[in-house]
Formats: structure tokens, C-alpha cells, sequence
């Protein structure tokens, strides 16, 4: 077919930057991939990342990418949809190099979540780093459906400030919609209302389990010669490694692995990610033979999200931080701030909080009871932490930084620090609730406060 003759100058100008910024696209593809894959933390967090050529028009490129951990998630993800309905959700990075604003709202108009990444020096400047408006975007303000993206989508030139975006919205979606195993039932701290909340707020599902479905497999195993003696493996294993000191009867370790195996065992027949107990106190020390501390620290290192208490008010957002950190997360006691410094303690502390290094620890008794096994963990000095505070039920969530300086042995919970507050401390003064925090290692402040938008958390930072 004869092309057309007696275009404009300024279309071939047009067609002629088009084609530039195409080019340019197309070698940039092998950076971003290679950025995403120097970023992937030892957990494996933004694995798989599928990249889809699609379709090129007026050098607009719409790149999905299935944004998860494919070995942990796989048949979760393809049973999940979103609070929204949709399946199969997807997240789409989108180079709007030119093109009219008819096709850039009909590009943002698509299911799934959308990253606009924008060049200013990076390569060759786009228009829509000119001409990306509040037209096209909604705002703080302001949630159009008609806009399906948000100023805060937007990205310019750094690779960094999509990568984060990336691991909030692998968060968002293994947040909403996870399956929990709440065994003794569901509960929560001051808010009784807080499991209703978390199922329908954040669409997880809890799945409670009774004890009395519980007790007769404990009873077996604690009988089970093979699996006592492959209990007594596996402690003798954990206590061989480096800076683990034990200061309780190893029974009550080997105990506490027994428990570790039913409590996975229950997870896969009920296809759960998570897991929390409730009356552990009362009904599991007896039942068990031991504490649950150990056996949820265990949990926790090895990936799976556990807590004691089946508390629903702080559940979720230990849920969300875990899956946008890639790291396990401590739930633990609050104290009154002051100075600028706050204690953090708890019985169940994980010891592989980076992910993958053991922490120093020593294996204690429970605090309460003086009985059982629970780890002491040692966090170095000078670690900086992240933690949420949630406002019982309400759906407020305050975040903050802290820098750990020591790890005193004060009469509470074995796993104990001294943490400084990154920020206007004071402010906590007014959010003192005797509630439960939640802390990971590092900065999450970002992706917590990205990833409250589609959640419908009312975020507060003080830091």
C-alpha cells in the first residue's frame, strides 16, 4: 500500500519522536527488569516478574506485571480477588511517551492497579511530563472512578520510587482477601467489633478453629514416637546454632516443635497463610505441654505471618507490613513513651527479622507463667524498625520510625527493646491505648501509607 503523501511537518516531527521514544522504551525494558531483580530481597519478595510486550501506540506502552512471590502465593492468588471484585488482579506500569488524552484515560480506565512513569532526564522527555494533569488524576480529595489513577501514581525518572510502589501494591494484594486461622476464636483488644471489621473491611477470611478439634491430634502427637523423635531433631538442630543459649527444660522445646507441625498441618488443610491462637494461657499450656511462644516465633521465621492473642485489631496491619516488607513482623506490648523512647516486649518475637540472618536469642520461659519455652531476642543496636499503631477498629492507623538502642531483661516479656522514636514523640502521648504494636526491620513508611489508599486506612505518619 502507498503511504500517504503531504504530511505536516510537525506530524513528522510527531512520528519521528514517537518512534524515538519506542526505541528508547524497548532498551530500557532489560533496566527495569534488571532493577527489580537487584532489589529482590533474599525472601524472594518481588519474584516472577512476568513482562508482557502488549501493544505500542503513539508510543504509549502499557507493561503488566504479575507482582508477587509465585512459590508462596500461587494457588492463593489464583483463588483471590480484590475487595473490588475484580479477578485476577493486575498491576500495569504505563509510559505515556505522547499520545492524546483520549487514549492515556483509556489506557488508566483499565482494571488493575496503574504506575504512570514519566521521563524528565532520564531519556528523551515526554510529553506527558508536560502536560499529566488533576484533569487525568484524581486527587487526596477527590476519588473519581473515571480516574483510575491518583497523584500519588505518578513517577519520574527513579526506578527506586517505582520499585516501592511496586511492593505496596504486592502488599495490597496479598492483604485483602488472606485466609487466617484463628485457633480458640477470634478477638480483639478493647474492640470486640474487630473481627467483624477485618472480614468485612478487609475482606479477610477467618477461619476459627475450636480446641476441642485441636486437643485430640496433640494428645497423638505428644504419643508419637516418630514424631516426638522428630521433634527432638529438629530442636536439637535449632539449639545447635549460634548464639542460641537455652535457660529452660528442652522438653518443653521439643513440645513447642510438636505444636509447630500441627499448627502447619492446620494451615495447609485449611488453605491459610496466616495464623493466630487466643486463651493460650489457659487452654494450650496444659493441652500442649508447653507454650505456644516458641512455636509461633518459629512460624514467623519460616514466613507464615503468626500472633498470639488473636487480637483482630492489629492482625491486618501485621498482615499488610509483612507482605509489603517481604520479613517477618513482632507483635508486641506497648509502653508509656517518654523521653522520646518507648519499650517494645513480647514473649514471641521471630529471630530471622531481616528475613534471613538468626538473631542472638536465649531460650526462656513463658514470662506470666515462668513455664514453657519462649525466645529472648537479642535485635542489634542501632536497627531501624517501623511500626503501625492501629486505633482499635476505627480503620486509623498511625506509623512511625524507631531506632532500636538496647535490649534490656525487665520484668515483662522476654523479647524486649528499647526503642527511640524517630519523630515527634509526643504525639504518641495521645495515642496510649495499652494496645498491641506492630514492628518489621527497615523503612516502610512509603509503602504503608501507599498501600492505606486502597484499603481504606485513614494513614498518620509522625515521623
Amino acid at each position: 500500500m502507498e503511504p500517504r503523501r503531504g504530511l505536516s511537518r510537525h506530524r513528522k516531527t510527531a512520528e519521528s519522536s514517537a518512534c524515538s521514544n519506542v526505541s528508547h522504551l524497548r532498551k530500557e525494558r532489560s533496566k527495569l527488569v534488571e532493577i527489580l531483580g537487584r532489589n529482590t530481597d533474599r525472601a524472594g519478595r518481588i519474584g516472577g516478574i512476568e513482562e508482557n510486550r502488549g501493544r505500542t501506540e503513539h508510543a504509549v506502552e502499557q507493561r503488566p506485571f504479575s507482582v508477587g512471590d509465585p512459590a508462596r502465593h500461587q494457588d492463593q492468588d489464583r483463588e483471590r480477588s480484590n475487595a473490588g471484585g475484580q479477578e485476577g488482579l493486575r498491576h500495569f506500569a504505563l509510559y505515556p511517551a505522547t499520545g492524546s488524552g483520549r487514549l492515556l484515560q483509556t489506557c488508566v480506565s483499565n482494571r488493575g492497579d496503574k504506575i504512570i512513569f514519566v521521563r524528565h532526564r532520564s531519556g528523551p522527555a515526554y510529553y506527558w511530563y508536560e502536560a499529566l494533569s488533576v484533569q487525568y488524576l484524581s486527587t487526596n480529595d477527590e476519588e473519581s472512578p473515571q480516574r483510575g489513577v491518583s497523584i500519588h501514581d505518578v513517577v519520574v525518572d527513579d526506578y527506586q520510587d517505582l520499585l516501592w510502589r511496586l511492593r505496596a501494591l504486592y502488599g495490597v494484594k496479598n492483604f485483602l482477601g488472606a485466609k487466617i486461622v484463628a485457633l480458640g476464636g477470634a478477638g480483639g483488644k478493647y474492640s470486640p467489633e474487630a473481627p467483624k471489621v477485618t472480614r468485612e473491611k478487609y475482606k479477610i477470611e477467618i477461619i476459627e478453629v475450636g480446641y476441642d478439634t485441636i486437643e485430640p491430634r496433640i494428645q497423638k502427637a505428644l504419643t508419637d514416637r516418630g514424631a516426638v523423635s522428630r521433634a527432638a531433631q529438629w530442636t536439637d538442630r535449632y539449639l545447635s546454632m549460634a548464639n542460641t543459649t537455652l535457660m529452660t527444660d528442652k522438653k518443653f522445646v521439643v513440645n513447642a516443635f510438636l505444636l509447630y507441625g500441627i499448627f502447619k498441618e492446620l494451615m495447609r488443610e485449611k488453605g491459610a497463610s496466616a495464623f493466630t491462637i487466643k486463651n493460650c494461657m489457659q487452654t494450650i499450656m496444659p493441652m500442649a505441654q508447653t507454650t505456644a511462644c516458641l512455636t509461633l516465633s518459629l512460624l514467623n521465621d519460616e514466613g507464615p505471618p503468626a500472633f498470639c492473642e488473636s487480637d483482630f485489631v492489629i492482625i491486618p496491619s501485621g498482615i499488610l507490613l509483612h507482605h509489603v516488607s517481604g520479613k517477618p513482623v513482632f507483635l508486641h506490648n506497648s509502653t508509656f513513651p517518654h523521653g522520646g523512647v518507648v519499650t517494645c516486649a513480647h514473649c514471641t518475637a521471630p529471630r530471622r527479622m531481616d528475613g534471613s540472618r538468626y538473631e542472638p536469642a536465649k531460650i526462656m520461659t513463658h514470662y506470666e507463667s515462668e513455664y514453657g519455652a519462649a525466645p529472648k531476642v537479642e535485635i542489634p543496636e542501632g536497627q531501624d524498625v517501623t511500626f503501625i499503631d492501629p486505633e482499635y477498629s476505627t480503620g486509623r492507623w498511625v506509623g512511625f520510625k524507631g531506632r532500636v538502642k538496647s535490649n534490656p531483661l525487665y520484668e515483662i516479656c522476654r523479647s524486649q527493646q528499647d526503642v527511640e522514636i524517630q519523630g515527634d514523640w509526643k504525639r504518641l502521648l495521645k495515642e496510649v491505648r495499652d494496645s498491641h504494636w506492630v514492628m518489621v526491620y527497615g523503612d516502610y513508611l512509603k509503602e504503608v501509607e501507599y498501600a492505606s489508599r486502597r484499603n481504606g486506612v485513614r494513614w498518620e505518619c509522625i515521623s
